[in-house]
């Protein structure tokens, strides 16, 4: 571990591979996975998708991952330390400082879909969907994006848990919160992959996400893919130096990005195999857009024996990866406050 963050660190090998997982696990891949493969088509986006994963995101994240234990500090704080040894101008911070922006962004983002699954636990565990038609499912989903008072509330609620998170510092903030959620995540997933399996829709399911009609990759399915690929696994936007700058030679960084980028990818499948099956079986678009999490799939639950407490559980399952990444994109923004000597706790209540 560099001396740039003053004694702070991941205090295993386990710890920073539930965090980097954790990042990259997050609704890229248990929201926008699912409904991007709806969109462009199944098997072929899939087959695209995990070509660049291994030729272009693979890279990238290996890259990043060695500049941060290089230069053992923030984004910007790393690339400029390297260049300035190399000598470089110190004009490759500016590419930090603009990951950081962009980081600020998407947390931006990350936080309103966190906020909305936060509205949505208690309504999937009060039974707000059971016997709903798909209009009134769509009223409840419309009826909080009209309600400006309820979003802030929930938004603010999520916020809290991120900042008051990150505040405690790694050890006891974020290495301790992703070993409670990566185990909890996957839990639920499994559980929810076992439920949908019972379905008449798995086999439609496997069909779909695996058998590739080369005939839809379009030069926009490429980009869209590559893109995905980006945003699932959090590289381009300096979270993965970020993380990096806090672990020690011990650790092999290129087994730690094999096992990133592997476990998302199981990650993505396994969320494929929960949604779609229940999409096939009840006759529902699997083209839905980001309104599969929100619209299509409450339908589902509506018709489900069960649908109160598989809705529940889809609902916490969002949570608990919206807030994985979460903690990663706020800790970027705080480790370059912290270099700037603002008090961690003030630089986490503030960047949230």
């Amino acid at each position: 571990m560099a001396d740039g963050h003053q004694g702070q660190g991941w205090t295993s090998r386990w710890g920073f591979l539930l965090a980097t997982v954790g990042s990259a696990v997050g609704l890229g891949s248990i929201w926008k996975f699912p409904y991007m493969v709806g969109e462009n088509g199944g098997g072929a986006f899939v087959f695209v998708y995990l070509l660049a994963l291994a030729a272009i995101v693979f890279p990238v994240l290996l890259a990043e991952f060695v500049i941060g234990r290089a230069g053992g500090k923030s984004a910007v704080g790393s690339l400029q330390g390297i260049a300035a040894r190399h000598g470089g101008t110190r004009a490759w911070g500016l590419l930090g400082l603009w990951s950081i922006i962009a980081g600020f962004l998407i947390l931006s983002f990350y936080s309103v879909i966190g906020g909305w699954t936060i509205a949505y636990i208690p309504l999937a565990a009060q039974g707000a969907f059971h016997g709903q038609s798909g209009e009134s499912v769509t009223a409840i989903f419309n009826g909080l994006l009209a309600n400006p008072n309820r979003l802030i509330l929930f938004h603010g609620i999520f916020m809290a848990l991120t900042a008051g998170t990150v505040s405690l510092g790694i050890t006891n903030g974020l290495e301790r919160a992703v070993t409670i959620l990566m185990p909890l995540l996957f839990v639920i997933m499994i559980g929810l992959v076992a439920f949908a399996a019972a379905t008449t829709g798995l086999g439609k399911a496997a069909a779909f996400m695996f058998t590739p009609d080369f005939s839809k990759i379009t030069p926009q399915i490429v980009l869209d893919a590559i893109g995905l690929g980006f945003f699932s696994i959090s590289v381009g936007m300096g979270v993965m130096i970020t993380y990096a700058a806090y672990t020690g030679r011990e650790i092999n960084l290129t087994e730690i990005a094999v096992a990133t980028i592997a476990g998302d990818t199981f990650v993505s499948f396994l969320a494929g195999f929960a949604i779609f099956p229940l999409v096939f079986a009840y006759n529902l678009d699997p083209a839905g857009g980001p309104g599969l999490m929100f619209v299509t799939l409450p339908v589902a639950f509506a018709q489900m024996e069960w649908g109160t407490i598989v809705g529940a559980a889809y609902f916490i399952l969002l949570l608990v990866s919206a807030l994985a990444s979460a903690l990663s994109l706020l800790e970027l923004i705080v480790s370059y406050a912290v270099e700037r000597n603002v008090n961690r706790v003030v630089a986490a209540l503030g960047g949230g």
